[in-house]
């Protein structure tokens, strides 16, 4: 029986360094050949690890998700609809504004669109439970979670812009002073 040889690297390092990469300069504007120079592992044995680009890029968002982005977490377990939507924006203004500005899932690469919508059903399902638990919310609450995503989405391109922590801070609480009222 033949043994492959053991791997030379730690897959988490070539993610972390992928998912760097990706919020920084896009899916398009990363090549393989850019995370082998960012890690010092071959071009090959990224391939054999990950299997193409796109699936590269798929644990580098779940990485994303993880760590920088994990907000959507901490929002959703707030105890009314209004304090998740502000945990939202708030931690999209802390997190876009930070060492890599914008967001790595603001984009149009393979399966952005459908972590996107995922993250509209999963807002509009808590906005639900504070709808059912009496939370006079007065608007549907898949366009009020949309609502929030496009605060939060325009906040990530104004932070590629140059705006500040603090400007996209203030932009959030202007943006949710348009909450709705029943």
């Amino acid at each position: 029986m033949t043994v492959g040889r053991p791997r030379q690297f730690d897959p988490d390092h070539v993610e972390d360094a992928a998912m760097t990469l990706f919020w920084a300069r896009g899916f398009d504007g990363v090549s393989i050949s850019d995370v082998s120079d960012a890690t010092g592992v071959n071009r090959r044995s990224i391939y054999a690890e990950f299997g193409s680009k796109e699936n590269l890029f798929a644990r580098a968002t779940q990485r994303y998700l993880a760590g920088p982005g994990d907000y959507l977490l901490d929002a959703l377990a707030r105890p009314t609809a209004r304090e998740v939507a502000q945990a939202m924006v708030h931690g999209a203004a802390q997190t876009v504004s930070g060492e890599i500005p914008g967001c790595l899932t603001v984009g149009r690469a393979p399966g952005l669109v459908e972590l996107r919508e995922a993250t509209v059903h999963q807002l509009a399902d808590r906005f639900d439970r504070a709808i059912a638990d009496g939370e006079p919310i007065g608007v549907d609450a898949v366009l009020l979670a949309r609502w929030v995503l496009v605060i939060c989405q325009g906040l990530a391109v104004q932070a590629q812009s140059g705006a500040t922590r603090d400007q996209l801070r203030q932009v959030a609480d202007l943006a949710l002073a348009g909450w709705p009222v029943a």
